[in-house]
């Protein structure tokens, strides 16, 4: 059995937020700046890619995420 929790996590930090951890965002986290580097399903560390026009980052487990479709989020 995990010790991950159950989630959802932070996808800046990887905490879990279903159990209250606490959050201490970057000033590029803060401002928007930093790519999202923990999937916010499981809190795996993803591997994520700054392309010219955004980001993509990517879960073994729960697939691709663009920043086009984390800004609709």
């Amino acid at each position: 059995m995990s010790d991950r929790g159950t989630g959802p996590f932070d996808p800046y930090t990887g905490a879990d937020i279903g159990r209250g951890e606490v959050i201490d965002y970057s000033p590029a986290q803060k401002a928007g700046l930093d790519v999202p580097r923990y999937c916010a399903a499981c809190g795996r560390r993803t591997v994520a890619q700054v392309t010219p026009h955004g980001w993509t980052t990517t879960c073994s487990r729960h697939g691709t995420l663009d920043s086009a479709e984390f800004e609709l989020r």
